[in-house]
């Protein structure tokens, strides 16, 4: 992925139902004491969010999924959006996201919201973490910002990780979309004027991309992350989540010696048509993230 692409992208409760929120109801920053992804980073520790796709292999297997993940223990869950360009994506989610589109019907951005809902409002399921969709500019472009904006409230969602929405872009989104948090990149390459200005757009957190390239399980983390995470945090007091290559318990313990939080996306979608092996390897992931 592109440093500009990496950093202009923009990824939810708290309680168990969120009720639906109304645009302009929350700050436009999304950093108020009611957002939900904010609330995730302050049980003093770090926090997991983990990736489901949406419709992957199917509809009732994605809430399952989500279920597995949030009995696992995820903090936050970040609900993929099938999308048939995802340039953020590697091998893993990009095919999951081609299988869910073929399925029956289909599967796009209204599918995905419909998914979220179901699963935030899911009276089985004790405590739903906040939801964050990942979804492109396309998608929310053909449905309208505005009616995108109205629909993740409507859904529950707590926030949006748009990644071709440059900060500098974002305006007409923002304006509509007051009550989620939107959350954009930085990148290894970011300067730290970019940083600066992604982090100054962002709410909730800040997402650090670990490395170059598109998301994917790696051999090892980033030499320099350490540092990378400081330099962002030198810019922001929202929480800094790293993610884009951490795949395994070890890796995650290591991102969480350094960071607020720890993303985990590839690993999960090749586990994602078993809700078991999901709940074991989340589990696996906040006891090591939770050290």
């Amino acid at each position: 992925m592109s440093d500009a692409s990496a950093a202009g992208v923009g990824v939810g409760g708290a309680s168990r139902h969120p009720a639906p929120r109304a645009p302009g109801e929350d700050s436009e920053r999304g950093d108020a004491p009611r957002s939900a992804l904010r609330a995730a980073f302050q049980k003093g520790r770090p926090a997991l969010i983990t990736y489901v796709m949406a419709g992957y292999p199917d509809r009732r297997a994605s809430i399952e999924a989500l279920r597995a993940a949030a009995r696992g223990g995820a903090d936050v869950i970040e609900l993929g959006v099938p999308y048939g360009d995802p340039l953020a994506d590697g091998p893993v989610i990009a095919e999951a996201a081609a299988v869910a589109r073929a399925g029956e019907g289909g599967f796009g951005l209204v599918h995905a919201l419909q998914v979220a809902a179901a699963f935030i409002r899911d009276p089985g399921v004790d405590e739903a973490p906040p939801v964050v969709a990942m979804t492109y500019m396309n998608p929310v472009m053909r449905l309208g910002l505005k009616q995108t904006a109205e629909r993740m409230l409507d859904a529950g969602i707590a926030g949006a990780i748009i990644p071709d929405m440059p900060p500098e872009a974002s305006a007409p989104w923002r304006q509509v979309s007051a009550g989620l948090d939107t959350v954009f990149l930085t990148a290894p390459t970011s300067t730290d004027e970019r940083l600066a200005v992604v982090a100054g757009a962002s709410a909730g957190f800040v997402y650090c991309v670990s490395s170059m390239g598109v998301t994917g399980e790696r051999e090892s983390l980033a030499i320099g992350l350490a540092d990378q995470v400081a330099r962002v945090k030198r810019h922001t007091d929202l929480p800094v989540a790293v993610g884009f290559g951490v795949g395994d318990a070890a890796q995650a313990a290591q991102v969480a010696a350094i960071a607020d939080g720890v993303i985990v996306g590839s690993a999960i979608v090749r586990r994602q048509s078993d809700p078991v092996a999901v709940e074991s390897f989340v589990r696996e992931l906040a006891a090591a993230v939770r050290g």
